[in-house]
């Protein structure tokens, strides 16, 4: 049997604009729903792939809302008949601070280690640690089924971590290492293949469906 069969294709695509993107909120497991312009992004990235021909045999997405209704909107469009929740995929748990913007934090907060958003360790939330622990859980589960076409939609912390996961990346301290800015609907694909445990980068970060000034 070829190295190169059997393949999994796994596509991960980040939420549609929520109102807590809107507002500027350090969302985190706190509950948004889409606004209309992310209603908007999930349904210009579901009519392109429909354009392009592309489907996928399963569809799973974080239980968040704004998660949910992204793939809603793209698995009617695309015709998938259901989609699968799965806990693994929830954003990361901002503790105290989760649903707040930067500037209500630094009101209610004076230390430096809470004060600064993306220092989640320990009381304060979830670690990059934490994070990467679970993103790779989730990855796994995926590789532990049958070799098909999947669809992820999840969240940008995430989703980084388990960037990482797959590209052999240690978490780093804050602002040091690569990050990778996904916006509302960009979308990441991977290929693995099993025989030879090998991970092929097909695109990472692509929005090219969405214009700004689009709804």
């Amino acid at each position: 049997m070829s190295i190169d069969v059997p393949v999994f294709h796994i596509t991960f695509v980040r939420h549609g604009e929520s109102i807590g993107n809107a507002e500027n909120r350090l969302q985190g497991k706190s509950d948004y729903p889409l606004s209309d312009t992310g209603r908007a992004q999930a349904r210009a990235l579901g009519k392109r792939w429909q354009a392009e021909g592309l489907n996928f045999d399963v569809a799973i997405t974080s239980p968040l809302s704004r998660a949910q209704e992204t793939a809603q909107i793209i698995t009617s469009v695309l015709e998938i008949p259901a989609f699968e929740i799965e806990p693994l995929w929830v954003e990361r748990d901002m503790g105290a601070r989760s649903g707040m913007t930067v500037e209500e934090i630094r009101a209610n907060f004076t230390d430096p280690d809470f004060v600064n958003p993306y220092n989640s360790l320990y009381e304060y939330g979830e670690s990059d640690w934490a994070l990467y622990l679970r993103g790779g859980q989730a990855l796994h589960k995926i590789l532990q089924r049958a070799p098909n076409s999947y669809l992820v939609v999840t969240h940008g912390a995430i989703l980084n971590m388990t960037l990482y996961a797959i590209l052999g990346i240690a978490p780093q301290p804050y602002l040091q290492g690569p990050r990778f800015r996904l916006e509302n609907t960009a979308f990441a694909s991977f290929r693995y293949f099993p025989n030879s445990h090998r991970w092929r980068v097909d695109v990472i970060g692509d929005r090219s469906h969405w214009k700004e000034t689009a709804i």
